[in-house]
């Protein structure tokens, strides 16, 4: 276990050698000046030149990488051209709120999904079958920023269920920083109010956030199961007496798990690097509003720390998937 997690690690540190050169070098095809763009029109250009060398962009292509690269072996992204902070300190603030958003809809996710599945797929052909069906041919064709207008125009704005944009209501202050994400941070200073309505401004954009997702594990729940279902063990185990549950739960659903957390992997990667829509319309202050607007105004030294946070989110959840299939079945070796 332990090689299997260094040799990954030093994967990783490959891929973001080579995530490195390709966004420095796209960054220096942009044909727009991001200098001249983040100072405005007004700007003088003894002030864009000066603030060009600041940021060291006036000294060739090659020793600009090879000072960004040793800037990121000390854990030192540049400094955002929009924001005039350090790109690690805006990461550190925006990420917590995405990864807080992408556990949440995952959440919503698996119990919804792997549970539709398997009720499907054991009531094959049934209308409990139909209806999940209908469900995830719905939820797969619904683009996400009409699912979140819908539930906002609905919960928050006509029945007054639910809060609307943003963490927490205006008049409420963040609990202590511990680990960025308010929901884990109220519950750790033990401030009972302050978790529930964190937790209420949660549920939309989450239940948003993984309404798609739940109809892709869906479908592959119940395509898995079905297949484990007709083989020759389940027959068997049935045959001995053994009763549904038992057999459902130890026989088959411990078997179709393998295809459904490749998914679950896939599912949560793009998660946590692509909730650019929900945040957007959930005013939700994470990573991909982060993101966009940093693309939007030009900000390159920003753009290219989020593409590398991206860049760690899919080895790293490869890895722990990895893990899971030996844990699911210790047959299948990690290597």
């Amino acid at each position: 276990m332990i090689r299997f997690i260094l040799r990954r690690i030093v994967g990783l540190v490959l891929v973001l050698v080579g995530v490195s050169v390709i966004t420095f070098a796209l960054s220096q095809l942009v044909p727009i000046d991001p200098v001249a763009a983040a100072l405005g029109q007004n700007a003088r250009n003894e002030q864009i030149e000066a603030y060009r060398k600041e940021l060291g962009l006036d000294r060739p292509a090659v020793l600009q990488y090879f000072s960004y690269a040793a800037r990121l072996l000390q854990g030192d992204l540049g400094k955002s051209i929009r924001t005039r902070r350090a790109v690690a300190d805006d990461l550190r603030d925006f990420l917590p709120a995405t990864i807080e958003l992408s556990l949440a809809a995952m959440l919503v996710a698996c119990v919804l999904g792997i549970a539709l599945g398997i009720l499907a797929a054991i009531r094959r052909n049934s209308w409990v079958d139909a209806l999940a069906r209908v469900f995830a041919l719905v939820g797969g064709s619904l683009p996400i920023f009409f699912v979140g207008l819908l539930v906002l125009a609905l919960f928050y704005s006509r029945l007054r269920w639910l809060p609307g944009p943003g963490r927490l209501d205006a008049v409420l202050t963040p609990p202590p920083r511990v680990t960025g994400m308010y929901t884990i941070d109220s519950l750790l200073a033990g401030n009972w109010p302050l978790l529930k309505n964190s937790l209420q401004h949660l549920v939309l954009p989450a239940v948003t956030l993984g309404y798609f997702s739940t109809a892709v594990l869906l479908r592959m729940t119940r395509s898995s199961m079905l297949e484990v279902l007709g083989q020759d063990y389940v027959r068997t185990a049935q045959a001995k007496g053994l009763r549904d549950r038992v057999v459902l739960l130890r026989h088959a659903l411990k078997n179709a798990m393998i295809p459904v957390l490749t998914t679950i992997g896939i599912v949560f990667g793009s998660l946590l690097s692509g909730a650019v829509l929900t945040e957007t319309i959930f005013g939700w202050p994470g990573l991909g509003r982060y993101a966009t607007t940093s693309a939007v105004s030009l900000d390159l030294p920003a753009v290219m720390g989020v593409t590398l946070v991206a860049a760690v989110v899919y080895p790293v959840v490869n890895m722990l998937v990895d893990i899971g299939y030996h844990l699911l079945d210790p047959r299948i070796g990690i290597r």
